[in-house]
């Protein structure tokens, strides 16, 4: 599915999705990946919810987002309470969907100027 969404100069965002990838400024991933409006990071530990940590959310801190949007693949699932404690510690806004509306979510509030990190694993 391709998105449309108004566009914000010098930022990533999300311009399709399917089953197993995104599209992000066009360009394709097939593999887990954390998206921010200046950052890109590509080479994020977490490989598919089964294996999500809390240790791989808490390095996801250093990135100082306003709100993290966990895409948990391409249904809804929600980690352990032990998963997300380093978020909830860190006072760090959280909402858990799957990738399709993860994506979606992250181009509104990225227009809107927010300080938000999507997190998606497309393992």
């Amino acid at each position: 599915m391709r998105l449309h969404q108004a566009q914000v100069a010098g930022k990533n965002a999300f311009t399709g999705y399917g089953e197993g990838y995104v599209l992000i400024n066009r360009e394709r991933y097939e593999r887990s990946v954390v998206v921010l409006p200046e950052r890109l990071v590509t080479d994020w530990e977490a490989t598919s919810f089964d294996a999500l940590t809390a240790a791989h959310l808490e390095t996801l801190l250093a990135l100082e987002p306003e709100i993290l949007l966990l895409g948990t693949g391409g249904k809804l699932r929600f980690p352990r309470a032990e998963i997300v404690a380093p978020l909830v510690r860190a006072r760090v806004g959280y909402e858990v969907m799957d990738v399709q509306a993860a994506c979606r979510t992250y181009n509104i509030l990225m227009a809107e100027e927010r300080r938000v990190a999507a997190a998606l694993l497309l393992g």
